[in-house]
């Protein structure tokens, strides 16, 4: 897991710069490294997946969700997050 502690980034080039912390920032990163193929909690194990994606939400970044279903013995549904803002990190603060 890489340990990203803070995030500065702006949404597109014009936009004022924005800072997200903790797991937030983490969440970010994650999008940003993903870019269109997005994240499933699946693919990056974290608590609160949903929360860290409501959050980005109300700074101003678009994100979709997209339902895919998946097997195994707790067959089910799950979200796909894929980032739609463009996102320039400027700084990124790890452990």
């Amino acid at each position: 897991m890489v340990d990203v502690t803070r995030l500065t980034f702006q949404i597109d080039a014009e936009g004022p710069q924005l800072t997200v912390k903790g797991r937030m920032a983490w969440a970010l990163h994650e999008l940003v490294h993903a870019g269109e193929r997005g994240c499933t909690p699946i693919e990056r194990p974290a608590p609160r997946w949903s929360d860290y994606i409501f959050k980005l939400r109300k700074a101003g970044l678009a994100i979709d969700t997209v339902d895919e279903a998946h097997g195994g013995a707790y067959s089910g549904s799950h979200g796909r997050y894929v980032p739609r803002s463009p996102v320039l990190v400027i700084e990124e603060v790890r452990r």
